[in-house]
């Protein structure tokens, strides 16, 4: 009979558990850990998760629980950087809002920053991407993360992001802007293969060579280089 009533306990915190976080949104990859990509979200070429939400200057944003999120780069502006040297990242601890350029690309001698797609502490950086600035443009959305940071509101900060029925066309924008600044057959081949579903170059503005890399970056990171 004990046996019975310990069991019916059991079986009765659990189904009381289930009850009462029905519908809310699990945890998910703690800070350090690759953020979940279906490898299937590509956008003209480019790899745009649509678990993930984006703000104008092309960084990304992942709530990974109430209040917490993590923060990067996203493909397009990694391939528009391309092979930097150099990352500097915010120091834990520093509040930072959205739209403030807090972190820099260094890349032969010139730098281009991004802007925070959130407002809040910075908790966290990622010291692996400091220390080898190759994975922005390798991983992204999983190595190559940048910052997490504590968002005390995030009903406000998150309502000034791209909606998430206007990422395909946001996106598609840019690519469309990107190769309309360079006409040679290699940025039309590139924009060809990318709109057929192929991946983007490791380095766009490589095979742009009329296109000044800082100012480009500017233009499409919102910092005016």
């Amino acid at each position: 009979m004990t046996v019975i009533l310990v069991l019916v306990t059991f079986f009765g915190f659990v189904a009381l558990d289930w009850f009462l976080h029905k519908g809310k949104e699990p945890v998910v990859a703690p800070a350090g850990e690759p953020v979940p990509v279906p490898a299937t979200d590509r956008i003209v070429g480019f790899l745009a998760p649509d678990n993930l939400r984006y703000h104008a200057g092309h960084a990304w944003l992942h709530r990974e629980r109430l209040n917490i999120a993590r923060v990067g780069a996203d493909e397009f502006a990694a391939a528009l950087a391309g092979d930097i040297s150099k990352v500097d990242l915010p120091k834990p601890g520093q509040w930072v809002r959205q739209g403030q350029k807090v972190w820099t690309l260094h890349r032969s001698g010139e730098l281009a920053e991004m802007v925070s797609p959130i407002e809040g502490e910075v908790i966290e950086v990622n010291q692996e991407v400091i220390n080898n600035p190759a994975l922005l443009r390798d991983d992204p959305y999983g190595r190559g993360w940048l910052m997490t940071v504590n968002v005390p509101d995030e009903e406000s900060t998150t309502r000034n992001l791209i909606p998430k029925n206007l990422v395909r066309a946001w996106m598609r924008d840019s690519v469309e802007k990107l190769y309309a600044l360079q006409s040679s057959s290699s940025a039309m081949h590139a924009y060809a293969t990318a709109a057929d579903g192929g991946e983007p170059a490791r380095d766009i503005l490589a095979g742009m060579p009329e296109a000044d890399w800082r100012r480009v970056t500017g233009q499409f990171f919102l910092t005016g280089n």
